[in-house]
């Protein structure tokens, strides 16, 4: 018995025993080059024989234009990355391998993944032993600019996952994970000792400890010396300058280079406040240093009004530095503390992390409004947001998501979240969980729970199922929902109240649960305004009937202080004085506002719009549309025109029907729209559209990928108009479309393809439209567009419902044109890409039978392209006509300001003319809508 207890101590410890890699590294910051050579001992602490080691080489994802680097900023529309040049990007050169007998190693990289390095082994390690492995490699480090980690322009280099490092072996296989700008690395625990040689003229600063002064290498060179244990990474920063200042006190020492206005001494005191109470809440951190820096801020900030301009920030400096440095310090004490795989464990470090600011701000700042200062304006004390808690906005900004049915599953992978999930909303919604938990569980459950999971890190890799079976080991009660409800799907929460009916000593009242998710629900009741007693209900899978005993109270309220994390706060209410009460009365806000539980709001907003016929049409929106998406939305919007006299205008009415299945169909949008304007000189038109259109998506929200199916009837009254060449009669007509979509789209290449059918009394049409860009590895781009159309029958004579060679005639009246009826000037000039798509001006510019075309463009130099386009056209009694032009194209902002320049075509050289200047297109978008999109196509 004795010998089987020593065996199984032995493996014990043996078993947490980490690697250990010793580093020799020299700098060179001018040529931003580390020349490193490593000695691994390699500790098998498994069962399993290891005859290949997997490292993480995250550093060489830089190398490359199609890593999962560079496709992640391709999909969230980041070109930079892509046109870097050589001397920005990073890269590994891997010089030799050698194991302790001096043998040489073979290593190899997979094309799809090159960031990891599998080196093969001569001898593999058997269970329980290890093996000594040296390493010679040079590192390239990147430019900061793309991660805000590497190099800038002043020589300073801040480096992360700079060197090879073990990848974690869990469940008998290593955890293969690609760099992809996430922070997220699975590197195995390991202990360093490291030597920095770096010119004379820098500092070293490192979350690693210095194990002895500096040391004189040569006449150019020093040596700094640092060793940490127990490690996932090691932080080193290489400055001309001391940039860092030491924090310290009997719980940790922090070094932090974090901007701010305030003094050294406030800083001090806030960074004292702030270590206890996380080490009160949560205990001691495993490390005795930590590096929090500025650079880890920038990386995921606190979103919101913070982020404004300091000039303009309704938080005082000090404020602002305190919730900065407790984000990123409680980001750097869970990531140095848990030994979680990152990717797949996110929302365990979210949920702590987000969950403690919370109790932060309620011990420290409970008064502390979500809009700062501007909640002491008076002309702002009508909107609900601003009268809103500062821990309010997690909610609202999950919420944002839900209400757009893009929220993803707390436990949904790292790299397969939408930006906006990734750096936000699922933050949030994990912080609100524990939050949540926390209230149902009282007694500091969580937060002990928490401690003790902590503790378990410091000698055990632990995953989601260790958290869980501590946190079910503190309680009696049932908390399953949590995990298999709140952080394993994305069920929505909502419950409301049914009928109430009173006797003279009871009232019964029934709680619907409009979502059939089961989890608890707070039920408060009130008197005056104050609480009088509350009580958690379980287990209402649908409806569920409660009986009080008649006191005096007035109101019943669920979730009363906002625990549950709800979808729908506005049906949470219920007055016992009558039916009055539940009437919300109307209340008029300025531009736009947060939902207002107690109120039915109307919002208005001056706006104008312009085109050549209308002039500046000006006056007010009304609408419903608050911050959060709505499933009825309504805006009427009466314009007077300054060029007419005119009042003209445009409304519309929507409903939302959001599809939470698994399936590809997420979104089914009914709306009734219509619009009044001028086409012409003192000429109206007139168009109402009811419509019905089915949106899908794929599974992994992270494709860029949306199809849709748009059925639509369009009535259309227009006025006549002497001024326009086509058609120039009064008419009324409809036209029924139906299309098919299929949009994929990134900053490095985009498809897609749209189907229409158009019947109408006088014609009926098909047409097909298809796109493609690429932007190469060279950096060159080629954009491609092709169009056919086909009349089905056709029994008018006019050129208004043919096709358009260089512009479309419009007889739907849905571009967006500045001079829609211009023949002649600058207007007439906006070119618009449909249809035809050609630049020049040709004898033919319409097809009364069909037409197909070709639109091709290829870049030159940045933004400068050369464009051509050819295609074949047909009209009744007419022989088939073959047309092209040729031009440049400088695509300036893509799809928002663009100019063509026609050089040849079927014209001959255009150049030659002597009025060239009136044959440069254009393309401007001044919709605002628009314009935002292109700012916020890289969080959706």
């Amino acid at each position: 018995m004795k010998i089987k207890s020593l065996i199984f101590i032995f493996l014990f410890s043996f078993g947490f025993a980490q690697h250990n890699s010793i580093l020799q590294v020299r700098v060179n910051p001018n040529e931003k080059i580390l020349q490193i050579k490593q000695e691994l001992t390699y500790v098998n602490a498994t069962a399993d024989t290891i005859k290949t080691i997997v490292f993480n080489d995250w550093n060489n994802a830089f190398s490359s234009k199609t890593s999962g680097l560079a496709r992640r900023f391709s999909d969230e529309f980041i070109r930079a990355f892509h046109l870097a040049k050589d001397e920005d990007r990073g890269y590994t050169k891997i010089n030799n391998a050698f194991d302790s007998k001096f043998q040489q190693l073979k290593w190899h990289r997979n094309e799809d993944r090159v960031d990891i390095v599998y080196l093969d082994l001569v001898n593999p390690i058997l269970p329980f032993s290890n093996q000594k492995i040296t390493l010679s490699y040079i590192v390239k480090i990147p430019n900061d600019r793309f991660t805000k980690y590497g190099f800038n322009d002043e020589g300073r280099m801040y480096l992360k996952n700079w060197f090879l490092s073990p990848t974690r072996y869990e469940n008998r296989q290593f955890v293969i994970q690609s760099n992809e700008n996430l922070d997220d690395i699975s590197n195995a625990p390991s202990d360093y000792e490291i030597e920095f040689e770096i010119p004379k003229n820098y500092t070293v600063t490192s979350d690693l400890n210095a194990n002895n002064e500096t040391e004189e290498s040569t006449k150019e060179n020093y040596i700094f010396k640092f060793k940490g244990s127990n490690k996932f990474d090691v932080t080193a920063v290489f400055t001309t300058k001391q940039e860092f200042v030491n924090y310290k006190n009997d719980i940790i020492e922090v070094s932090s280079n974090f901007n701010s206005k305030i003094e050294d001494v406030e800083k001090a005191v806030i960074i004292d406040k702030i270590t206890r109470f996380v080490n009160e809440k949560i205990g001691k951190s495993p490390r005795n240093k930590l590096i929090v820096s500025q650079e880890d801020y920038s990386r995921q900030p606190f979103y919101g009004l913070n982020q404004l301009p300091s000039f303009l920030s309704p938080f005082t400096n000090e404020f602002m530095f305190e919730l900065m440095f407790l984000k990123t310090y409680l980001n750097n004490y869970l990531k140095s503390s848990l030994q979680l795989t990152p990717r797949k464990e996110q929302w365990i470090y979210d949920g702590i992390q987000v969950f403690l600011m919370m109790q932060y701000i309620d011990e420290f700042h409970p008064e502390k409004k979500m809009t700062g200062s501007l909640s002491q304006f008076k002309l702002l004390k009508s909107f609900h947001f601003v009268n809103l808690d500062f821990n309010q906005q997690y909610n609202y900004l999950y919420m944002l998501m839900a209400r757009k049915n893009l929220d993803q599953p707390l436990n949904e992978p790292k790299n397969r979240l939408i930006k906006f999930n990734e750096q936000i909303a699922n933050k949030y919604r994990a912080g609100l969980s524990f939050k949540y938990l926390d209230s149902y569980l009282e007694k500091d459950i969580v937060l002990n729970s928490i401690q003790e999971f902590i503790e378990l890190n410091k000698e055990f890799q632990t995953n989601k199922i260790d958290f869980e079976t501590i946190l079910k080991k503190n309680t009696e009660k049932d908390i399953n929902w949590f995990f298999r409800t709140l952080i394993e799907t994305r069920e929505l929460i909502d419950f409301k109240f049914g009928k109430i009916t009173k006797t003279e000593d009871k009232i019964t009242i029934k709680v619907k649960n409009k979502t059939n998710t089961n989890v608890p629900i707070s039920l408060y009741q009130l008197r005056n305004d104050s609480v009088i007693s509350k009580i958690w209900i379980e287990n209402i899978k649908k409806d569920t009937i409660l009986v009080f005993d008649r006191e005096n109270i007035d109101k019943f309220v669920l979730n009363y202080k906002n625990e549950v994390p709800e979808y729908n706060l506005r049906n949470n209410w219920k007055s016992l004085g009558g039916f009055l009460f539940n009437n919300r009365p109307l209340k008029l806000n300025f531009y736009t506002d947060l939902e207002e539980p107690h109120f039915n709001q109307l919002f208005y907003v001056p706006e104008f719009e312009f085109n050549l016929y209308d002039g500046i049409a000006i006056g007010p929106r009304l609408n419903n549309k608050s911050l959060l998406n709505k499933p009825f939305n309504f805006s009427v919007a009466p314009y007077y025109s300054t060029n007419t006299g005119k009042i003209i205008g445009n409304f519309s009415v929507r409903v939302d029907d959001y599809i939470r299945d698994e399936g590809k169909l997420y979104r089914i949008i009914y709306s009734l729209s219509g619009i009044q304007s001028h086409y012409a000189p003192n000429a109206k038109y007139t168009r109402f559209i009811p419509s019905i259109q089915f949106l899908f998506r794929d599974k992994n929200l992270r494709t860029n990928k949306k199809e849709f199916i748009q059925i639509r009837q369009l009535f259309i009254d227009k006025e006549a108009s002497s001024a326009v060449k086509v058609n120039t009669i009064a008419s009324k007509y409809s036209v029924f479309s139906a299309s098919y979509g299929n949009i994929q789209s990134e900053s490095t290449k985009h498809f897609s393809i749209n189907n229409q059918v158009q019947i109408s009394n006088s014609f009926g049409n098909i047409t097909s439209e298809i796109n493609y860009r690429k932007l190469f590895e060279n950096n060159r781009q080629l954009s491609l567009r092709l169009f056919a159309g086909n009349f089905i029958y056709r029994s008018t004579g006019s050129n208004f419902f043919s096709f358009g060679l260089d512009k479309p005639t419009d007889y739907t009246f849905q571009t967006n044109l500045i001079g829609r009826s211009e023949s002649t000037g600058l207007f007439s000039q906006q070119f618009v890409s449909e249809e035809g798509g050609f630049k020049s001006r040709l004898k033919t510019r319409y097809a009364n039978q069909w037409m197909t075309t070709i639109n091709a463009s290829f870049n030159i130099w940045n933004w400068v392209q050369v464009y051509g386009d050819v295609g074949l056209l047909k009209n009744k009694f007419m022989p088939t006509e073959f047309v092209y032009d040729s031009g440049i194209h400088l695509n300036l902002v893509p799809d928002y300001f663009e100019l063509f320049l026609p050089v040849y075509s079927k014209n001959g050289f255009e150049l030659n003319d002597d009025n060239y200047g009136q044959k440069i297109r254009f393309i401007i978008t001044i919709s605002p809508k628009t314009l935002i999109s292109l700012f916020t196509r890289k969080w959706f």
